[in-house]
């Protein structure tokens, strides 16, 4: 019989390490309803699904679950299932009334309470499926992070990890099996980590303490970032990304993005960035300085020349172009933009700048010649050493 929408056919449910005691009677009564019943191998032991259960493929594929549709099926998932679980991932795919969910208490939730810690100011990461970079952003001094691990021998790579970035004076608990009977917390300094972890589900909590991390303002230093020489330099970059304006969730095109550092510095504000440039070995350099970041899943690289590769690409909020811009270029990017994007681009060579007037005069915006010197030596003394002035137009499409 198929379900009606006001008897959802899906059912997410958070299961703790207390397994069945734990859960709501609603959570029991969708269980014993259900015909399948898929999770990991270890909720599913929790929940004793016995022939019913299915375990998840590796990597995480929802297309069996989809297969179920109209019949009584439940998903088991560890604690809050829209906090790093599958419930987002099936409710994306799934209109409202096809499911319905019963979370329990997040291992984030548990772990905070175990440690005494504000949880609304505790960064709160998954590392079960991601590189350990994906911390950079988060590691400042005395912030306090959980992260859910995937095994247990991930976490003595997480404490070598964080060592060798400076962070080894770090405090570090593990917590096993949080919320159940073989529950374990242990408190270590991250550098002198050496212990044999029971191989249950493990987060870890971390009080870093060492180095100071990279700063947040705008223009970072040039020597954070991987490149041959192409790169916006600091001073430029901060104005630049003043004029882009980033705000979370809103896409950047980087055009001849060189090392891609506007793009990181974009990526570092909540924001995505596709990075165009045609040459391979600097979108190399791109893909180098987006992972080390931690930002490989917030920056697209894209090796193709200008403005072939417009075509293709998701609409932008901001655009970004470090040289090169011919008015071939410029009309192709300014065409397939929607109005209230922002457009900021930068001139070194005569024939740009006067293309970039042209521009302010056409659209308006606003046109500004930076030069910057920098003291050098000169003999015994110092004296000051200028850079090529640049000409930066901004406006909004």
């Amino acid at each position: 019989m198929v379900d009606s929408p006001a008897n959802p056919w899906l059912t997410i449910i958070g299961i703790g390490e207390d397994g069945l005691a734990g859960l709501s009677e609603a959570s029991r009564k969708a269980l014993a309803k259900a015909e399948t019943v898929f999770g990991g191998e270890r909720h599913l032991a929790l929940a004793a699904a016995g022939s019913r259960g299915r375990a998840w493929p590796v990597p995480f594929d929802a297309s069996a679950v989809l297969n179920c549709r109209g019949r009584p099926t439940v998903v088991l998932a560890s604690g809050d299932p829209f906090w790093h679980g599958a419930g987002a991932s099936l409710a994306e795919m799934l209109d409202g009334d096809e499911w319905i969910a019963h979370p329990a208490p997040s291992t984030f939730s548990l772990a905070a309470a175990r440690l005494g810690w504000r949880l609304e100011a505790t960064t709160c990461i998954g590392l079960h499926a991601a590189p350990f970079e994906r911390l950079v952003p988060h590691l400042v001094r005395d912030a306090h992070i959980i992260c859910l691990m995937r095994d247990a021998a991930s976490v003595g790579d997480l404490a070598n990890w964080l060592t060798e970035r400076g962070w080894g004076a770090s405090l570090i608990w593990t917590l096993e099996a949080l919320g159940g009977p073989r529950e374990n917390t242990d408190q270590h300094r991250v550098d002198l980590f050496a212990e044999e972890i029971a191989a249950d589900l493990v987060a870890v909590a971390v009080w870093a303490r060492g180095t100071q991390g990279i700063p947040r303002s705008s223009g970072l230093p040039d020597d954070l970032f991987v490149h041959d020489g192409q790169i916006t330099k600091r001073p430029l970059r901060a104005l630049a990304l003043s004029a882009l304006a980033p705000r979370p969730g809103e896409r950047l095109w980087d055009i001849g993005a060189g090392s891609g550092s506007i793009s990181v510095e974009w990526a570092l504000c909540g924001g995505t960035a596709i990075a165009v440039e045609m040459r391979e070995d600097r979108a190399a350099n791109i893909r180098t300085n987006a992972a080390s970041f931690g930002l490989a899943h917030r920056i697209a690289v894209v090796s193709a020349r200008a403005p072939e590769a417009f075509a293709t690409l998701d609409e932008p909020d901001s655009v970004f172009v470090g040289g090169g811009l011919d008015r071939a270029m410029f009309e192709a990017v300014w065409s397939r933009i929607a109005p209230g994007t922002r457009f900021v681009a930068h001139a070194v060579t005569l024939e740009t700048e006067a293309l970039l007037g042209q521009l302010h005069q056409q659209h308006g915006g606003e046109l500004m010649r930076v030069e910057i010197a920098h003291a050098a030596p000169l003999g015994r003394y110092h004296a000051w050493e200028a850079t090529r002035p640049v000409v930066q137009w901004s406006a909004v499409r």
